[in-house]
């Protein structure tokens, strides 16, 4: 989200009749294909965008927020946000930290984030190997399915002290889930992993999640 508007939203609040105030706002992209028995089963894809506001009138406190960034949907925000302010209690822990506390350009490189983004396909494939490794786990007689994920998600924060920092992030995931056993002596489970790095993925097959974690328990 443009710091700009986080920027705009902070000025308003304090306009308002905030004393301080802080802004966030998040963007968020996902996908998710699922597998069962060989066959494709769901394929759900996911984009939000939200904004959230702090507003700080002495030491009381609200906090509001939306997703709908257009100018009256933000003025009613903000109004709403100070006026739930007012009737707030006291706490003698609310406001912004104080300056000395910020961390300050350059920020460090968390490596948290990974621009790769898979396709569906490449998703469904990484699900159908995963699936067929439960499957293929001796004792096994039925599958709950398999699925394959990615997402990214970003965040920009920006406070009336002057503050403005930007955090983004990645996660990358496969799973499956089986069924051993039959009748009465059934039993269910499965194994997952998750990475921020796609590269960091380990392929989906019994021998490589052993080596990483131990056998499969189905």
């Amino acid at each position: 989200m443009d710091p700009a508007l986080l920027e705009h939203v902070v000025a308003k609040a304090v306009a308002a009749g905030a004393d301080a105030a802080e802004a966030v706002g998040a963007e968020r992209r996902s996908l998710t294909v699922t597998v069962r028995l060989g066959k494709l089963e769901e394929v759900e894809r996911e984009e939000s965008a939200d904004l959230g506001l702090r507003v700080f009138i002495g030491r009381k406190q609200a906090v509001v927020s939306g997703s709908d960034v257009s100018p009256a949907a933000l003025e009613r925000l903000v109004e709403r946000a100070v006026a739930m302010a007012r009737l707030a209690p006291e706490d003698p822990y609310a406001g912004l930290a104080e300056p000395e506390r910020l961390a300050r350009e350059p920020f460090p490189d968390l490596q948290l984030y990974d621009p790769a983004e898979p396709s569906a396909a490449t998703l469904e494939e990484r699900a159908r190997a995963a699936e067929d490794a439960a499957r293929a786990v001796p004792g096994v007689t039925n599958s709950e399915g398999g699925s394959a994920s990615w997402g990214e998600s970003a965040w920009s924060f920006v406070t009336s002290a002057g503050f403005m920092g930007r955090h983004r992030g990645s996660a990358f995931s496969i799973s499956a889930s089986a069924i051993a056993g039959e009748g009465s002596g059934m039993e269910r489970g499965g194994e997952g992993r998750s990475t921020r790095f796609q590269a960091d993925l380990p392929p989906p097959t019994p021998s490589a999640l052993r080596r990483d974690a131990g056998p499969w328990r189905a």
